[in-house]
């Protein structure tokens, strides 16, 4: 009886891990909309933001980004494929130009066609001041490529969606 009760509460205790390591442990997509969470962090910028705290947001970044990412938005003239490097400076410049800057990632729709690829259309909110005062407020569709490479998903294709005017 004693070895029958030891044994039902090492079964449940197994199965207890089991079901912990499933729920607890991040899904891909949880992971996918990690990266844009960090995007958003580290490219937004406060009032009074110090050098050393933009130092490290824009060193971060560049973490994000694949070896070479494809980078396509028209508006911006912008076409081409970048490095991390590269694509920090661009941030830097953007982020120059503001005095507080938000971004917010809404509406992901992510797809994975193929293993360790990801396709995610979304919204993106942009709001802002500029350093002359100026208010800005701006609305984008993307489509975004991640690739997995060593277990992290890193931004390997961004390009900004025309949207048709009536």
């Amino acid at each position: 009886m004693v070895k029958k009760t030891y044994a039902i509460g090492s079964v449940l205790v197994v199965l207890l891990g089991i079901f912990a390591l499933l729920y607890f442990s991040p899904g891909e997509e949880r992971k996918v909309k990690k990266q844009f969470n960090l995007l958003s962090k580290w490219l937004s910028k406060e009032p009074g933001e110090s050098a050393l705290t933009m130092a490290h947001h824009l060193q971060k970044i560049g973490t994000l980004f694949a070896e070479t990412c494809g980078l396509k938005a028209p508006g911006y003239s912008m076409t081409g494929r970048y490095t991390p490097e590269e694509i920090s400076g661009y941030a830097a410049r953007a982020r120059a130009q503001f005095s507080k800057l938000s971004l917010e990632f809404v509406d992901l729709n992510i797809r994975f066609p193929e293993k360790d690829l990801a396709r995610v259309n979304l919204t993106v909110k942009v709001t802002g001041t500029t350093t002359l005062g100026e208010y800005m407020n701006e609305v984008h569709e993307l489509e975004c490529h991640l690739k997995k490479t060593e277990k992290r998903w890193y931004f390997s294709d961004v390009e900004v969606v025309e949207v048709l005017k009536k």
